[in-house]
């Protein structure tokens, strides 16, 4: 490198030495004097501008120059070639240049003079054409080369080579060289061509070469390429494997050497591991040169160890300690458990968040003018430490709060609505919540446009904040026109009764959110987009609707292992919006060793074009019980209507004939009691808060079912029946999710009729205490035998997590506990069963998958605790 630098250097100094030996001189001095302007408008600027011009190129190029004006020169005629000559030898100077310019239109001629003020030669006459007034810089510069070649006695080049290139082409470097052939040959801009062509990273040597010719100077580039890769190796490495490392390189086999690029990815290289916190990493590099113009890149890695933050200290915090603003940082110091925790490690992006929180936290605290500076990072060879200054300032409480401009209900009714005249001390973001509660009101009141704009005030002797918030609610906004695009299946109608607004009808915020949230849940679009736009006047929104259509036909099938079923299969065919109406009708079957199940659904949920839903379910199932067989067939009828926000009430009737046989002799008396057939016409109320963000994997929101059902009206079963079930879905830390579910039930005979055990409580299963059967959770009457519980209480908690989010796999752990009791037992939270375990859900291209394995906690004698698989699984068409 230092050899390759010298002959470089070398090169230009004696490419200066032979230009400066041809011009070792002075150069000759100029006399400029103003140019006579002929022209038909007025044009007269010229006369001194052309002169300044030429004035200035000249200076450029190294001349000596004077320029005249009209103040100091009297004027010549053009043809007076003495006066120019006086003109020149009273001024000392060499040379004297005058002329004039011509403009006909838009084609102009410059016609200019040179004179030598000391010989009795006549002027030399230089005439040059041009058109337009933008080409005129041009025209000049190219005068003044033909005069430099006069004044200055230098060549012209006439060729410009480029020799020694293979791989590199000759014109990708010619871009790099400003000498071009007809230029002026100067020195100066060969050692600046020498400069930029070795900046192109590809060449190890370069030479110039000035040859004579009777044309002019003919300049030869003599290049000496660098090496090609052959191989990059990488020693050293552990953190990172030689994949990751090769991909942050901006260098490959194959390519030129250049140094810049190495030095570039050595760099990166570096940038790599401290971002890993491994600070002390030091990376070096070799080259092997081989035959054939080719060399091996080696590059040696010393990582050394992982640097981790030893201490975040604070300066100028008066008001809270330091433990109370680590609280605020993602960024920690070092623990006892940082390689399983990783605390400790610096993320530099985290770390600006950090700040941003804790000025935040300030501000919002009444320290409203407080400044929280750049972290300051100081890393040895084993910690790194970090210092946060802080300037608080002083600390305000909040003074008065008033309400101005456009108030649509009274001053005290949206005072008491204002949050910040609850706290103590100033606080930007709860104003901030304050502006957009209030704008999301007159929103919903029709006032699209409304602005809010919070007035703050310093109290400085008080040390209070006054704030005034200034409404100007603008006009009333009506829905001119609702478009809705992308729908090729669904109805029009369909969407349209789910948002809550319509057209020619007030504008509403919160009811434009709600409705977007009901299409979500509808589950028949991938994706709802929404937009608004202002109508043909101030007083009108267009608002579009852009969905993007997803299957809404699903197949679905799962299966299982029970002691009871052995190995059973369930499987159904579901169209959830039939014609684009909208309306469910599904076909169900379940086949296993011991039940045949065959059911047929439809449901309409906007019957007569109002939101009243009807469903109708008729079905044949054949069970096969340990101690007896059931045979029924039946059907159900429900209606349900909307009686609050997300709240349905459901009135349903069914009925149901079912035939009893193969008794066990083992049976219990309540199960002989059933033989032959038994009718059950039965009717039921229930109330249902549905809030869930989406049916599969939501996110947040609840679910909540009272329900109450009465068998009698005829037949000979009779039971009055109570459930009740709640379950919450909310976000935890990070994208944690937490569902906590529970369900509790009541059932008891009707005097006089029957109370089947099929109508009873069992729990097991996948959907109520996993890990174990199926029905397998039950009690034993007064003589011993296994029937069902008539109370039954249940709980549920679940942690999910995402595992592959885009690809929509999440996982869940869980615990479940549950029992059921007899009529004469209460209900003893002491006395449940419980299991854990975990699985996996996955909203799959084919549709939902659910895989989960449970664990019987308290195992009961003959019962196995190891663990029990149970999946479900769906698709779509």
């Amino acid at each position: 490198m230092a050899r390759r630098t010298m002959i470089i250097c070398m090169t230009l100094l004696l490419c200066a030495t032979a230009v400066t030996g041809v011009h070792a001189q002075e150069p000759p001095a100029v006399l400029l004097v103003p140019f006579e302007v002929f022209s038909g408008e007025d044009l007269g600027y010229l006369r001194n501008q052309i002169p300044e011009m030429i004035h200035r190129q000249l200076k450029d190029k190294g001349g000596r120059v004077e320029l005249m004006t009209d103040t100091d020169f009297s004027g010549l005629k053009h043809a007076d070639v003495a006066g120019y000559r006086r003109l020149g030898l009273q001024r000392g100077a060499d040379y004297v240049l005058w002329g004039s310019i011509t403009w006909i239109g838009t084609s102009y001629s410059i016609d200019a003079k040179l004179l030598r003020s000391f010989e009795k030669t006549p002027p030399e006459t230089y005439f040059i054409e041009g058109s337009g007034v933008e080409t005129l810089l041009g025209t000049v510069e190219e005068l003044v080369n033909r005069l430099s070649l006069k004044l200055f006695e230098w060549e012209k080049v006439v060729e410009v080579r480029v020799l020694g290139n293979k791989r590199i082409e000759t014109e990708a470097i010619k871009r790099h060289i400003k000498t071009v052939p007809d230029d002026i040959f100067v020195a100066r801009l060969l050692s600046e061509d020498l400069k930029s062509i070795y900046s192109m990273g590809y060449f190890e040597d370069i030479r110039i070469e000035a040859e004579t010719s009777p044309r002019g100077k003919i300049i030869t580039f003599k290049v000496k390429e660098k090496p090609t890769i052959r191989f990059i190796r990488i020693k050293g490495n552990y953190v990172f494997d030689d994949e990751e490392l090769r991909n942050s390189m901006d260098i490959s086999t194959g390519a030129i050497l250049n140094i810049y690029q190495v030095q570039n990815s050595l760099k990166r290289i570096e940038t790599l591991y401290k971002e890993k916190n491994y600070h002390n990493v030091r990376v070096s590099y070799t080259v092997e040169k081989l035959k054939n113009n080719q060399a091996d890149l080696l590059f040696t890695v010393e990582e050394g160890d992982k640097v981790r933050i030893r201490e975040i200290r604070f300066m100028g915090n008066r008001t809270y300690s330091d433990k109370t603003l680590k609280k605020l940082m993602s960024t920690d110091e070092k623990g006892f458990f940082s390689w399983i925790t990783s605390s400790g490690e610096l993320k530099r992006e985290k770390l600006d968040q950090d700040v941003a929180s804790i000025e935040a936290f300030y501000h919002n605290n009444g320290f409203i003018n407080a400044k929280v500076g750049e972290p300051v990072v100081t890393i040895d060879d084993e910690w790194i430490y970090i210092t946060i200054k802080i300037d608080e300032g002083v600390q305000y409480g909040v003074g008065n709060v008033s309400l101005t401009g456009d108030l649509i209900a009274d001053e005290k009714e949206l005072y008491e609505k204002l949050k910040i005249t609850k706290e103590d001390y100033y606080n930007r973001e709860v104003v901030r919540k304050d502006v957009l509660g209030l704008t999301d009101l007159y929103s919903d009141n029709g006032y699209a446009y409304a602005e809010i704009r919070p007035k703050i005030q310093t109290d400085e002797e008080n040390r209070k904040v006054d704030i005034t918030y200034d409404i100007d609610k603008g006009p009333l906004v009506y829905f001119e026109r609702i478009i809705i695009a992308g729908n090729t299946k669904t109805r029009d109608k369909v969407i349209r009764r789910e948002l809550g607004v319509e057209e020619q009808g007030l504008f509403s915020g919160s009811e434009i959110k709600k409705g977007i949230r009901k299409l979500h849940r509808l589950d028949y679009f991938e994706d709802v987009k929404v937009d608004t736009f202002k109508g043909s006047a101030e007083d009108q929104m267009v608002l579009r609707l852009d969905v993007t259509e997803k299957p809404t036909g699903a197949f679905s099938f799962g299966g299982g292992y029970s002691s009871l079923e052995n190995v059973f299969f369930m499987g159904s065919v579901t169209q959830r919006n039939l014609f684009g109406r909208g309306q469910t009708l599904s076909l169900k079957a379940e086949l296993g060793s011991r039940t045949t199940r065959y059911s047929l659904s439809f449901v309409e949920p906007w019957l007569f074009d109002i939101p009243l839903s009807l469903g109708i379910d008729t079905y044949k199932w054949l069970r096969d019980y340990d101690e007896y067989d059931r045979d029924s067939i039946g059907m159900g009828v429900n209606l349900g209507y909307p009686v609050y926000e997300y709240t349905r009430a459901y009135v349903s009737y069914e009925f149901d004939i079912s035939d009893v046989t193969n008794i066990s002799d083992t049976a219990s008396v309540s199960i002989k009691d059933m033989e032959g057939e038994n009718t059950t016409s039965k009717i039921g109320l229930a109330l249902q808060y549905d809030s869930r963000d989406r049916l599969f994997n939501p996110n947040e929101g609840a679910k909540h079912r009272l329900a109450a059902y009465y068998a009698g009206l005829g037949g000979d079963v009779g039971f009055t029946k109570y459930t009740a079930e709640s379950g919450v879905y909310f976000p935890l830390v990070w994208k944690l999710v937490g569902f906590t579910h529970g369900s509790i039930g009541y059932v008891q005979e009707v005097s006089g009729k029957k109370l089947p055990d099929y109508e009873k409580f069992y729990l097991g299963g996948i959907n109520t205490l996993r890990g174990f059967n199926w029905r397998d959770v039950s009690v034993t009457d007064d003589n011993g035998d296994v029937v069902g519980g008539q109370k039954m209480l249940q709980f549920n908690f679940e942690i999910i997590f995402p595992i592959f989010e885009k690809a929509g796999l999440r996982g869940v752990v869980f615990y479940d506990t549950g029992n059921v009791y007899r009529i004469d037992e209460n209900f003893d939270i002491g006395n449940m069963r419980k299991s854990a375990g975990f699985g996996f859900r996955w909203y799959s291209p084919i549709g939902p998958i659910r895989i989960e394995n449970g664990y019987i906690l308290d195992p009961k004698p003959g019962e196995d605790s190891g663990g029990r698989w149970e999946f479900t699984m769906g698709g779509a068409f």
